[in-house]
């Protein structure tokens, strides 16, 4: 029983300037999310976003592991989609690490197909302000007189 306490996977999902770093351990299939259960995850609206990992794949993967999750930064929309991305990712490592390859694959062509920013981080970040105008592109209006 010690050594089934020693699987234990820590990944990451990013989303803009939303970080979310999730450990995967053998359990009984609990998701928590900053220490509350991933059912009071909010905003109620995007909470379906969440669980995009769990319906694709069935709740049997999970059932089997304990995924804790800490989010950070950006804003609700943002650490939904890191949180997504967190889920998912762990649960691929994990069972790369401690179950075989070819269930791994199966698992990610699964979510790839469905949406490929579940396992791939979208690279686009915010753009900085610059010199002569309000922000990024936008200039300040020329005048003559």
């Amino acid at each position: 029983m010690a050594e089934a306490k020693n699987e234990v996977v820590q990944v990451f999902g990013r989303k803009k300037k939303a970080t979310a770093v999730a450990i995967c351990r053998t359990g009984q299939g609990v998701l928590r999310v900053n220490g509350h259960h991933i059912d009071t995850v909010q905003p109620e609206l995007l909470r379906a976003k969440v669980f995009e990992p769990v319906l694709l794949l069935g709740a049997d993967r999970f059932a089997k592991v304990d995924i804790r999750i800490r989010v950070r930064g950006g804003g609700f929309t943002s650490q939904i989609y890191a949180i997504r991305q967190a889920v998912a990712k762990s649960l691929i490592a994990y069972y790369q690490k401690f179950i075989d390859e070819a269930s791994k694959k199966e698992i990610r062509d699964i979510l790839v197909a469905y949406d490929k920013s579940i396992v791939i981080s979208d690279p686009r970040r915010c753009e900085a302000k610059k010199f002569g105008g309000r922000s990024a592109r936008a200039r300040f209006q020329k005048s003559y007189r």
